[in-house]
């Protein structure tokens, strides 16, 4: 069974898909902009800043769906510029443990809104 997942703790999706959708024991969250989901907008023009507000996106939408980002077994990083890897890659450890959930890094051109970080997540739902 396929069960969407949605919470007001996260920003709201900025087209025809859901925060995350639950299936078969694991929850498959759309890729989080830095967006706060009290103001609408961009928490700052900072990476680093823009890095964190998603994974706290992240969490929110995982604490809806009934677990938490400790449980993440894959997520995807997508960067505008990849010489801010190694300052999102500090913040990025700051919210996983070991053992550290799989994970791809990749620097696009662009992203929606004009963000400089994206990142989306495969987290364990049991």
């Amino acid at each position: 069974m396929i069960e969407q997942v949605s919470t007001a703790d996260a920003p709201g999706a900025v087209g025809p898909y859901s925060q995350a959708i639950k299936v078969g024991g694991l929850l498959f969250v759309s890729g989080q902009l830095p967006i706060d989901p009290a103001t609408g907008e961009f928490n700052s023009a900072d990476t680093v800043a823009q890095a964190e507000q998603c994974l706290k996106n992240l969490a929110a939408i995982a604490r809806a769906a009934g677990t938490e980002l400790s449980k993440t077994v894959k997520t995807t990083v997508l960067l505008t510029d990849l010489r801010d890897f190694s300052e999102v890659n500090h913040v990025y450890a700051g919210f996983f443990s070991t053992p550290y959930p799989a994970r791809a890094c990749y620097e696009v051109k662009a992203l929606p809104k004009g963000a400089k970080v994206e990142i989306e997540a495969v987290i364990a739902s049991i």
